[in-house]
């Protein structure tokens, strides 16, 4: 397995559809990244009280490429189903646009 397949986008899931709505793929889309944003507001939480290695880390560098890693941390565990935001978000996103169009 290559570094490729790991940032791979997913598809998105089919979602009943009870009526016409806008488009699933774009809402699916927005819902992703905000749960890639969540993840990573928590993951920077998380990571907060973790010292740098005292042989490579430390200074300013260090926590502006934390913060950049913790990003792509965010952004691959959204792309491969997260914990479970994206769909609710999605979901409502769609409901929002249906009952709008009608």
């Amino acid at each position: 397995m290559d570094a490729s397949t790991l940032t791979a986008p997913i598809a998105a899931p089919a979602v009943p559809q009870p009526g016409k709505t806008a488009n699933a793929a774009a809402a699916f889309k927005a819902a992703q990244t905000f749960e890639a944003f969540f993840l990573q507001q928590t993951f920077e939480t998380m990571f907060q009280g973790i010292g740098a290695d005292g042989y490579f880390g430390g200074g300013q560098g260090e926590a502006i490429y934390r913060s950049l890693l913790l990003q792509e941390y965010s952004k691959v565990a959204a792309q491969h189903g997260g914990i479970g935001i994206a769909d609710a978000v999605q979901r409502e996103i769609l409901r929002q646009q249906e009952a709008k169009a009608q």
